[in-house]
Order: C-alpha cells, then structure tokens, then sequence
C-alpha cells in the first residue's frame, strides 16, 4: 500500500491528513522509548482488551464452527483461541520491531477535540497514520507490513480450509477494522467510564 492509497483512503472518509484539534503537538511530543514499545507489544498481546477480544473471537469461531476442522467442542474453542493469540503475537511483534528502525510510534492517542466527528475521524485517521520519532505523522508503514505478513505467513499452520490468498485477504481487512475498533474502544471508554461512575472525562 502506498502513501498514495493511503490518503485516498483518509480522503474518501472526510478526515484531514493534519489536524491540530486531533493529535498531539509535536512540541510536546516524546520519543517512545524501549521499553515502553515492549510495554505495548505486552498490552496489545496480553491485555485484558486483547484477551477479551480472544474469547469473542474463539466463541464465535465455535459457534459457526469455523474453522471446521477444529469442530465445535471446547477443544476446538482452544485451537482457535490460541491460533488467534499467535497471529496477534506475530502481528504486534512485527509492528512494533519493524517500527522502531524509523521511530514508528504504534501507540494510540486520544483526540484533542471536542466534537463527536473529529474525534470519530481521528480514530479513522490514526487506523491508517502513526507518529513518527518527531511526533509528526506519518503513514504507518511497519503496520502496512505486519498485518498483512502475519496474516499470510500464518497460512503455513493454518487449517486447510482458511489457508488460502482469499482467507488471508480477508483477515487483513479485519485486522484494520480490529485496530480501528480498539482505536475507537481507547478514544470513548474513559468517557463512559467516568460518566457511568458520575465523574468528569478526563481530556488528553
């Protein structure tokens, strides 16, 4: 995918390439630094969100047995589940190695503005964009490369039936639709929270 696409792509949606309102100052911004990218392939592999994710995932998958070779037992439920948490291990190990030879920022910022809109079109945005070493942004090129990778190199230990180009293709597409969604679960969650337990959103 080139720069190209990519902003045809931000473009179609209505969301500017830049937007003061909805990502940090480059002024402000710091490096990310060693350990907090190993901190985030942690969080992104092991979290709760990404665990959570995994049971979704690996229930739905039984439920339509899909794959069908691995049935719909709990021994299936398994074998996807874990097949899952391996695809999602490689992904962000991939993002964040490959990332960190030009300063890719993988991490996701909340948007600074105030309306529903910029901040919906800031989650679009930043699916496709990331920050570089100088908090400027950049198309997000390491993840260009690691979704699409894993998706295809793990057609070598998939079940027969989903190892196939067009399996791996779509599974692409939902890993940007999956990075979109967690994009949005960061932006909007802290206000549900605060307003669920009475209090004020904090904004970044």
């Amino acid at each position: 995918m080139t720069r190209y696409s990519v902003c045809i792509c931000i473009l179609a949606a209505g969301v500017p390439l830049v937007s003061g309102q909805t990502t940090l100052s480059t002024q402000l911004y710091q490096p990310l630094t060693a350990q907090q990218r190993a901190d985030w392939f942690v969080l992104n592999t092991i979290g709760p969100e990404s665990l959570a994710g995994g049971v979704i995932s690996a229930g739905w998958g039984t439920l339509f047995n899909k794959p069908h070779e691995y049935g719909t037992h709990w021994r299936g439920f398994g074998k996807r589940y874990g097949m899952r948490l391996t695809g999602v291990s490689v992904s962000n190990a991939m993002e964040a190695g490959i990332g960190a030879f030009w300063g890719e920022d993988p991490r996701y910022e909340r948007s600074r503005s105030e309306s529903f809109r910029g901040r919906l079109g800031h989650v679009v945005k930043m699916t496709f964009l990331a920050q570089n070493r100088r908090g400027r942004l950049m198309p997000a090129y390491a993840r260009y490369i690691a979704i699409p990778g894993n998706n295809f190199i793990s057609n070598a230990w998939r079940a027969d039936s989903e190892a196939t180009v067009g399996n791996a293709g779509i599974r692409t597409l939902l890993g940007f639709l999956g990075r979109m969604s967690g994009n949005a679960f960061q932006e909007f969650w802290p206000d549900i929270r605060q307003r669920l337990g009475g209090g004020k959103s904090p904004k970044p």
